[in-house]
């Protein structure tokens, strides 16, 4: 799990320097405040999952389907929290950090070891 996540973390950075070039710094904090809305909560996710997963007792499947929908909620309000704090931000590039952080997921599945 935790390699999907650096996964998107280097996807992510990757979008940021190439809106960066496009559009310049508005792109560039744009694209970082989707990617970021997509990495912070599965990073948290991923966390709580690794801690329930070694507690004696604990429902595993509910605390990832707890887990699942505090993720999508957490995503819906940091993407919220960009579009009322950041002023300037510029949504193609923001979408295209927020899409390809996601997308990343995947490629961890179709890498191996």
């Amino acid at each position: 799990m935790f390699r999907a996540i650096l996964l998107q973390v280097i996807v992510t950075l990757i979008v940021v320097a190439v809106a960066g070039l496009v559009v310049g710094i508005r792109g560039a904090v744009s694209a970082f405040l989707g990617g970021a809305a997509c990495i912070i909560p599965n990073a948290l996710f991923a966390l709580r999952l690794r801690a329930v997963a070694n507690r004696r007792g604990a429902s595993y499947p509910l605390n990832f389907f707890v887990g699942e929908l505090a993720k999508v909620l957490l995503t819906i309000a940091f993407l919220f929290l960009a579009a009322r704090i950041y002023a300037d931000l510029h949504w193609p590039s923001m979408l295209i950090g927020l899409g390809l952080a996601l997308q990343a997921m995947f490629l961890a599945f179709w890498k191996t070891k």
